[in-house]
């Protein structure tokens, strides 16, 4: 998955791509070819799961997360995964945006203590 670079905002020229780097497991953010943000994953063929993702903080605001949750989500959709999203950013963004929110991965088992 490689998201196309695309400016970053009408008023700003810098470009902002996102590239799934599977042999360091793992979605990186780059900004004008410098990587700012990743997204750690386990991707296996039933679940993919997000334990970590961050942002260099002093590019807070720009959109930046919300673009790698987005891409993120969109590959788990395209590979038809379920998504268990252990880090907060990723669950609290699946949570305030309803269309991703079949990703949600559901425990199914009957297993009974």
């Amino acid at each position: 998955m490689h998201m196309p670079a695309r400016p970053l905002s009408d008023s700003d020229d810098r470009t902002v791509e996102i590239v799934d780097v599977p042999e360091a497991s793992r979605f990186e953010v780059r900004l004008d070819g410098r990587t700012v943000g990743l997204a750690d994953y386990l991707r296996t063929d039933a679940l993919v799961v997000y334990p970590h993702t961050e942002i260099d903080e002093s590019l807070n605001g720009l959109g930046l997360g919300s673009a790698l949750a987005r891409a993120v989500l969109d590959d788990a959709r395209e590979r038809g995964l379920p998504v268990l999203a252990t880090c907060p950013f990723i669950s609290a963004w699946m949570l305030r945006h309803p269309e991703y929110r079949d990703l949600a991965y559901q425990n199914r088992s009957r297993v009974a203590d």
